[in-house]
């Protein structure tokens, strides 16, 4: 193993931050980027070593192999986080246009919302799984949030409460609970697995997750991200009064001044409750 290689995991091993997911990812980047450096010409380095002319390299690079903004800055996080973790945050602009990074182009006004039929459902023999994907439905939770729920820890009565070490980037947060329906599955979730989480007691988290991708497959059921885009259109629906521009609303240059109004504040709420807390990233969601 080269040298950078070897360092970059020991720097990722002794600091977990964020989600399982978000650890695996961090990791394939940066083991991407260490043989991509190797492969400019910078075959010498530690991880110490990082330096402007490194990082401009690599984005030259990418930028040559036609990535898309998103993809380049997903790999640009990584890069902030390994040169945070030297003491070198200054080797990498504040502002990503200064390296000729484009803006990210968050969607095109096509829903993305996903329904969970209920014959597709049934066919889910894994109760586990089965109560996963509802959780995703009700409350937009990310995949890896409704494998780890424990709903003796998450039900507050009027809110669930996720723990930092389910959630994306490590953020405690509420989703409210508004309908009988999610209280419905809430008090399911709470008869399956009483004190405990969703995980059985004989599996880890990459053990179920394995066990969800198997079950989801065998009944057909694919993108299932899209439920959490599906529980943003409806709580913009409930929130405005009228369709997001993703499930055919007009867009925000027709909306009037008191709609816009609706329109922002009912983004900050949806923008908190999916965990972005940013409200441009509703976009993705609810189109614009």
């Amino acid at each position: 193993m080269r040298n950078l290689n070897y360092q970059l995991k020991q720097i990722l091993f002794r600091n977990r931050d964020g989600s399982h997911a978000t650890q695996r990812n961090r990791e394939r980047i940066l083991s991407l980027v260490s043989d991509q450096l190797y492969k400019l010409g910078f075959r010498k380095m530690t991880a110490h070593s990082l330096k402007p002319k490194h990082v401009q390299s690599l984005v030259d690079s990418w930028k040559s192999q036609d990535l898309s903004a998103g993809t380049i800055k997903n790999r640009m996080s990584a890069l902030c986080w390994w040169a945070q973790k030297v003491g070198k945050s200054s080797v990498i602009p504040r502002d990503n246009s200064m390296l000729g990074i484009s803006e990210r182009v968050f969607s095109n006004n096509e829903s993305k919302g996903r329904e969970l039929p209920e014959n597709k459902l049934i066919k889910i023999k894994d109760e586990h799984v089965r109560m996963s994907l509802e959780l995703q439905r009700e409350f937009g939770l990310r995949r890896e949030e409704a494998i780890k729920f424990i709903p003796s820890y998450a039900d507050k009565g009027d809110f669930i409460l996720l723990k930092p070490s389910w959630t994306k980037g490590g953020k405690q947060r509420e989703v409210p609970i508004l309908s009988e329906s999610q209280r419905e599955v809430l008090d399911k979730a709470h008869r399956l697995v009483g004190k405990g989480s969703l995980i059985p007691s004989n599996r880890n988290y990459i053990k179920q997750l394995k066990v969800y991708e198997r079950h989801t497959a065998s009944a057909e059921l694919s993108k299932m991200h899209g439920l959490r885009h599906r529980y943003a259109q409806e709580r913009y629906l409930t929130l405005t009064g009228f369709e997001p521009p993703s499930n055919g609303g007009i867009n925000n240059r027709e909306l009037t001044k008191e709609q816009k109004e609706l329109d922002r504040n009912a983004r900050l709420i949806i923008s908190k409750e999916l965990g972005h807390h940013r409200e441009q990233v509703t976009t993705i969601y609810l189109g614009r």
